[in-house]
Formats: C-alpha cells, sequence, structure tokens
C-alpha cells in the first residue's frame, strides 16, 4: 500500500476541516488536490524521480507532499532558510526532477535551469492530471517515498531514506500509544520538514484529527492564543520550546488552557526540571516524554505520563512494534544496569542513507539501528540515557558527563538554557566553559558566584566549569533546536 492510501484509508470522505486556522481545508478537499497534483506529476515526470520541496508549513508544502508520496515519487523535503552550499550539495547529489517552491525561495536558492512551480499561485484545475486509474498506484511498500536531510558527522547533509512501510509503521505505532482521537486539534510550531513535524501530519490525518499551523513560535502571545482560542488539545515540541515557554513567558505560566489534553517532547532531552516545572503548573495535562531519531522515521521509545515520578528521566520502553536493547561493542546485549550502546529494530528504521553505503553500513548492522546514544535498561524495560559518546569527557584522568552537568545548573529557575563547550587544559587535560542563557537582571559576577555555590551543592569540584559566559541571544533553529557554536554541547 501507498503511505497516502494508508493516512487517507478512513478520512478520504471526511467532510470536517483537517486544517484550521488563518488556512483551512476538509479532509476530502485535501484528497482530492492531492491526488488531482499526483496524477500532475505522474503525467509531467513518471514515477520514482525525486522532487524538492522548500516551503514553509502551509497548505501549499501540504498539498505537495501528499501529491509526491501518492504519485509514487521521492520528496525531499528542505528547510526554506537552508544554506547555499548545503542547497547545492543535495541539489548535485539527488539530481532532482522537479521541485515545488515558494517564490521567495525561488529568489535565495541557485535551482538553475531545475524545473520547478509555484503551487501557491496556480489553481487545482492547473496542476490535474487524468483521471486516476489502478496502473498508476505504486504498491511496493518498501520503495523509497522520501529522503530526509539531516546534518552529518563531516559537515555534509546525511540523507536519510524513508519507505512507504516506514511512515504506515511509524504512524500506527504513535496512534497506539498517544491515543490522537479524532476530536483532537493539534498546535504545530514543528516544521515538516523536520520527522517529528512531518509525524504530526501523517498522524492527524490517519486519525481524522486536525492541525493548526503556528510558523512563528518567537511571538509567544500567539502561541497562547492559538492554544486557547482555536481550543487545541495537544502540542508537540522539542527541548527550547518548554524552556523558552516556562522560562521567557510569565504569561504562559499563568494561563488556563481548558482544552489542552496532552503535550509530547521529542528532539532531545529536555532536563526534568523543566518537566517538572510544567507538570506543576498544568496537572490536568498529560506530558509525554519521547526519544526518536530521523533514521527511526521519527519515534523509537515513549514513557508514560503516569510513570513520570516512578520512572523520571527514563525515556521510556520501546513503543509498539519496535525492539530496544542495550548492546556493548561487539553488539552483545547486555543485563539491566550495564552501560552500552542503544539499538533498535522494526519496521520503521530507514532504508539507509542516500548514496553512503559507508554510513549505512556502520548504523544499521543485521537489521539493527545503532543509535550511538549510550545508556542502561532497568529490571522493567526502562531505557535511561547518559549521553552520546562525544559528551563523555575526561578531566583530571575522570571521565565526565557533560549532561549531568547541565541538568545541575539548569535547575536555578532563571536559567533558561546553558550549553557546554570542551578546551584544552594544561593541568586537567580537558576543561569546560559554560555559556549560560538567563532571565535575570542580576550583574554577571553575582550569577555567575550563584553558579558556582549551586554547582558546589551537587558537584564534584572537577566537574564545575572553570568559566562562565552569560549570552541572552539564544538562536533557535528552523526546527526549534538550539544552535550550538563551535564545540558547544546541549543535554
Amino acid at each position: 500500500m501507498n503511505a497516502f492510501d494508508y493516512l487517507f484509508e478512513n478520512t478520504h470522505n471526511l467532510n470536517k476541516e483537517f486544517l484550521v486556522g488563518n488556512e483551512s481545508i476538509t479532509f476530502r478537499e485535501l484528497y482530492s488536490s492531492s491526488v488531482n497534483m499526483a496524477s500532475y506529476l505522474q503525467r509531467e515526470i513518471g514515477i520514482k524521480k525525486k522532487v524538492l520541496l522548500i516551503s514553509a508549513n502551509n497548505l501549499l508544502f501540504i498539498k505537495a507532499y501528499l501529491a509526491i508520496i501518492k504519485s509514487g515519487n521521492i520528496c525531499v523535503p528542505l528547510d526554506p532558510g537552508i544554506e547555499r552550499s548545503n542547497f547545492s550539495y543535495i541539489l548535485d547529489i539527488t539530481n532532482p526532477d522537479f521541485a515545488f517552491i515558494t517564490k521567495d525561495i525561488d529568489k535565495k536558492l541557485p535551482i538553475g535551469e531545475l524545473r520547478h512551480l509555484f503551487p501557491d499561485s496556480v489553481s487545482d484545475s492547473e496542476v490535474s492530471g487524468l483521471p486516476w486509474g489502478d496502473d498508476q498506484e505504486n504498491k511496493d511498500e518498501n520503495e523509497c517515498c522520501e529522503i530526509i536531510f539531516t546534518s552529518g558527522s563531516t559537515g555534509k547533509p546525511k540523507g536519510v531514506m524513508i519507505s512507504h512501510r516506514n511512515i504506515m509503521a511509524n504512524t500506527a505505532s504513535i496512534l497506539a500509544y498517544l491515543n490522537i482521537r479524532s476530536d483532537d486539534r493539534m498546535l504545530v510550531v514543528l516544521p515538516f520538514f523536520y520527522c517529528y513535524g512531518l509525524s504530526l501530519l501523517h498522524t492527524h490525518l490517519r486519525a481524522g484529527a486536525s492541525i493548526v499551523l503556528n510558523n512563528s513560535f518567537i511571538f509567544i502571545g500567539k502561541v497562547i492564543k492559538d492554544l486557547k482560542e482555536l481550543q487545541c488539545t495537544g502540542f508537540a515540541g522539542v527541548p527550547s520550546h518548554y524552556q523558552i515557554l516556562l522560562r521567557k513567558s510569565e504569561t504562559f505560566r499563568k494561563t488556563s488552557f481548558p482544552h489542552l489534553r496532552y503535550v509530547t517532547q521529542a528532539g532531545g532531552g529536555l532536563a526534568t526540571v523543566f518537566i517538572d516545572e510544567f507538570r506543576e503548573l498544568f496537572p490536568e495535562v498529560k506530558f509525554y516524554v519521547m526519544y526518536g531519531q530521523t533514521e527511526a522515521t521519527a519515534r523509537l521509545s515513549y514513557l508514560p505520563p503516569e510513570l513520570y515520578e516512578e520512572k523520571k528521566g527514563s525515556i521510556g520502553r520501546g513503543i509498539p512494534g519496535v525492539e530496544l536493547h542495550i548492546v556493548n561493542e561487539t553488539g552483545e546485549m547486555l543485563q539491566p544496569g550495564e552501560m552500552g550502546e542503544l539499538i533498535a529494530k522494526g519496521d520503521n528504521i530507514m532504508i539507509g542513507y542516500y548514496k553512503d553505503l559507508s554510513n549505512s553500513g556502520s548504523v544499521i548492522k543485521d537489521g539493527w539501528l545503532y543509535t550511538g546514544d549510550l545508556g542502561f535498561i532497568d529490571s522493567d524495560g526502562f531505557i535511561f540515557l547518559n549521553a552520546r559518546r562525544s559528551d563523555l569527557i575526561k578531566i583530571g584522568g575522570k571521565r565526565v558527563s557533560v549532561k549531568e552537568i547541565e541538568m545541575v545548573i539548569l535547575q536555578l529557575p532563571h536559567i533558561i538554557d546553558c550549553s557546554l563547550k570542551r578546551v584544552t587544559d594544561v593541568l586537567t587535560g580537558e576543561s569546560l566553559i559554560a555559556t549560560i542563557h538567563t532571565n535575570s537582571k542580576q550583574p554577571e559576577e553575582y550569577l555567575r558566584d550563584e553558579i558556582k555555590r549551586h554547582c558546589a551543592k551537587h558537584l564534584a569540584l572537577y566537574k564545575i566549569p572553570k568559566t562562565f559566559i552569560f549570552d541572552n541571544d539564544m538562536k533557535i533553529s528552523a526546527s526549534g533546536k538550539k544552535v550550538l557554536k563551535e564545540g558547544e554541547s546541549n543535554n
């Protein structure tokens, strides 16, 4: 089955709004419009061709994305703010046959002679193809249907190849544990070129639920207004979203959200102090801690809200259909409590990296995805992550977890975020510089002494950063993640 047909299997005839807010469309209208555009694509370029999609979250993106998948072609969604060098690299290795882009993007990026279309300026009749027939169907679930590019360790983006089966499996798993209902309405601040954002699109289409698009999280007042006035029942965010809402907006903290049923968090570890704070402010809202990777389509594990206190700090257990284990360096399974690397297996694991057999082979071994994250499993099967390999350093011959230090500093209520950078130290080998983002008006000298005193209560002396830098210009990427400076690590 084509992933498109799976997503619309039970909702293609619904005469209710899927998209609510500034733009709106019903399920039935979206299905019809996307099929029309899919037919147009097959007529113009055939199947199994790469199609770039560069747009902010809007109705244009949704229609084009769904049409590309329905047509049996391969969608390559890209960040509208992508650097020209990365765009040129992706353009070169994918050699796309077509592109959907917005007019403002066309002026920024060197698309050259690439055939493209501005769907925001044409009517459905102009992108209609021949009537859809059975002979047009692409029924191979294992075919690649999208390539999502992530930042690579070498600096060059890595193309994660996702199949129709991957999307269907991960969508079914997420729906099984989140129990998304047809009367749910999700506020989407995550971009659709990011796997977490796409998972919201997939699950709500399948469940017959609605979404609201908000592309301006920087304006917290608009987020609060959308949550209340559009009666959103769900919100999904990465760590920086919750850090900003809780520590930069007194209005958010004091506002009641009577319709909000649950929130989800993934895209990196959020310090438990923020989760505790959210749960205390909004005790009636279920808070789902989740973990995933683009290489797993989106999601790998979740922690049920009712078990949060008992298993605080855990990323939970594998989602339905996903098997998780902790292994040593030779791939042997470890016993509960033993530290090793987290590996995963399931129908949601990517096909591999596009045109990169070497990295594909080092990450996927015998069907298992090696995540690169280190941790242990407890006797109940719950996973606790400690750090990535790169987050463990040696100071004075002792191994130190950067994450542990960040968690302590973030306990101070006026600290919004903390990043640690490793530098060479003549005496200890390595030492740490902490960059602090705070909403405090106190002088830096006072804050520096306060943080040092707090760290001294909770950390061994050799773990306390030697230098503290205060920088209130916290830059957030288009996917909502904090932009790190060279050498910095973030929890």
